[in-house]
């Protein structure tokens, strides 16, 4: 089967189209025909080696978590799908979604109405948010910071918090301005002069700070905050150096919470955005726009 492979670390152009072993599913997974492959920020943070002293990667590699197709083959044990199905999902290392197959254990069904693209917009947004929004222990009343609230996990993230009873600022591009007001938030733009921006919009302080952005915006999280404590970066690598905690630790990934949110995403209830959609020949043009940090919204790779 082909796949989108990279061979070394680098920038996008080391991302190319190869030749991989079909893989089998095992017991309790599924082997799916990918339709749509989500690109994540951290996606690219890996391809370029940033991301080697937390999240070492084996070479040749292909990337990518998130996945929506059909399935094709049933391991042993799975009897909650059949083959022909519509899912969605995260894969299964060591098979990456960048791939005409991958393998899931843990996926739902695509609920009528939703898209493959629309669908990868929500594994890796719904799954953050709820371990990072409990991690920060982000409680009704309080003020959460969001970077990157236009994103594909900054988008679920303010919807979520809005939703628990927090007041959520959001930064985005000026362009972004209006999808982060819309989302529920108080918007404002990123830069220079961000933590007077911030202050004016909470007067008593900020209580937590999720970066889904990974674009520098970590010093002024610490002013703002007077410290690390209770900011989460989930792409910032200079997160360690800093002091502040890195999204790490055990996946939350749950097949029920992900089928709610597309549920809840087909009836219209909860809105999350696809920012462009390129065939795996173009991978390197996603990424460029990925690591760009302003698609405003998920950057989809399609068979």
């Amino acid at each position: 089967m082909k796949a989108i492979t990279l061979d070394t670390f680098g920038g996008p152009d080391v991302l190319h189209i190869a030749e991989v072993p079909l893989p089998a599913p095992g017991p309790g997974q599924i082997r799916v025909q990918v339709r749509a492959a989500g690109v994540n920020p951290l996606d690219g943070k890996i391809r370029s080696g940033a991301m080697e002293a937390l999240f070492p990667t084996p070479l040749p590699a292909v990337l990518g978590i998130e996945l929506a197709g059909v399935v094709d083959a049933l391991g042993d044990g799975v009897t909650d799908v059949a083959v022909g199905d519509r899912v969605f999902g995260w894969a299964d290392a060591p098979t990456g979604s960048y791939a005409e197959y991958a393998l899931a254990a843990t996926y739902a069904r695509l609920p009528h109405g939703l898209d493959f693209p629309a669908a990868v917009t929500l594994p890796v947004a719904v799954e953050t948010t709820n371990r990072v929004l409990h991690q920060l222990k982000v409680t009704s009343g309080e003020t959460l910071l969001v970077h990157g609230a236009s994103g594909a996990v900054g988008q679920v993230a303010v919807q979520v918090a809005v939703a628990r009873g927090a007041t959520v600022i959001g930064t985005a591009s000026e362009k972004n301005q209006d999808r982060v007001r819309a989302l529920g938030a108080v918007p404002t733009v990123y830069g220079p002069g961000l933590v007077d921006r911030v202050r004016a919009l909470a007067p008593n302080g900020v209580d937590a700070v999720l970066d889904s952005a990974g674009k520098d915006a970590l010093p002024d999280s610490i002013e703002l905050r007077g410290g690390t404590d209770r900011i989460i970066t989930l792409a910032d690598p200079d997160a360690h150096r800093l002091g502040v905690a890195f999204a790490t630790g055990p996946d939350q990934r749950s097949a029920s919470d992900l089928a709610a949110f597309a549920d809840q995403l087909a009836r219209g209830e909860v809105s999350t955005n696809v920012a462009a959609v390129y065939p795996f020949s173009q991978a390197a043009e996603a990424h460029q726009l990925s690591d760009g940090g302003h698609a405003g919204g998920k950057v989809v790779l399609v068979p």
